[in-house]
């Protein structure tokens, strides 16, 4: 759940952001009370804003008297996803065919890393990573990446947040193996995932500076292709591929 940090701005703007992503963190729907207390805010102060929404098509109120998501955020997002996939296509179809493997560029999206675009593998036996996806930082190639852009302190605030689950065997689990981690990945300029996400999958990434969100691209797939004699080449490649999309950034 987004955790509340004093963020500068305008107050009704920001709460009204706080909101949304509140009532994405509860799954989608919650009641007027529910987001009250995860927000810390008067109910009624809570009600004005989710009416103003659902003016907008922005959240909907169910028959329940509960809120939900509403299909004005699904234009947003489109509109988002067209604009980021149209600048970091060419640098990730290049840098997909430089490795053929699949090519992915992601986010730290609050305590996420969110990825918000792909160029696929030709490969049949590939991976495949929806645009939108929200992965755990601690657990992927592009995460560590994202992560190692942070001071520690800052990493391990957002580590303590998320929990940092185990999906395999090779999942990082503590926060001492982490701060090894993240030392290590800003030692040699890049990130590996030895299968902490997914069994079988490797990937290698680096972070792309320079944007107005940590932000990371990176190449996987299957481990019996992409091979830790293969990182000088791949890293090549995404670094090639960071210069490009640095060239590219949107104004």
């Amino acid at each position: 759940m987004t955790e509340n940090i004093p963020t500068p701005g305008v107050q009704s703007v920001v709460r009204t952001l706080d909101l949304l992503e509140t009532l994405a963190a509860l799954g989608g729907e919650a009641g007027v009370g529910e987001i009250a207390a995860a927000l810390s805010l008067p109910p009624p102060t809570v009600h004005r804003i989710l009416r103003t929404l659902a003016a907008r098509g922005y959240v909907m109120q169910l028959p329940s008297r509960r809120y939900s998501l509403g299909p004005g955020l699904i234009r947003l997002g489109e509109a988002a996803t067209r604009r980021l996939s149209g600048w970091a296509k060419p640098a990730l179809v290049a840098l997909s065919a430089a490795t053929q493997e699949s090519a992915n560029l992601a986010v730290l999206d609050g305590d996420m890393a969110t990825y918000i675009a792909q160029s696929p593998s030709k490969h049949q036996m590939r991976m495949f990573t929806e645009v939108g996806r929200r992965v755990f930082p601690h657990a992927t190639g592009v995460g560590k990446a994202l992560l190692a852009q942070l001071p520690d302190a800052d990493a391990l605030a957002l580590a303590r947040r998320t929990g940092m689950p185990g999906f395999t065997d090779t999942t990082l689990r503590t926060e001492d193996d982490l701060l090894a981690e993240l030392s290590r990945i800003r030692s040699r300029g890049y990130a590996v995932d030895e299968g902490e996400q997914e069994v079988g999958v490797r990937c290698f990434a680096v972070a792309v500076p320079g944007m107005a969100l940590p932000a990371a691209v990176s190449v996987s797939g299957p481990e019996v292709r992409v091979t830790l004699e293969s990182a000088p080449v791949v890293v090549q490649a995404l670094h090639e591929a960071v210069a490009t999309l640095q060239r590219a950034v949107p104004g």
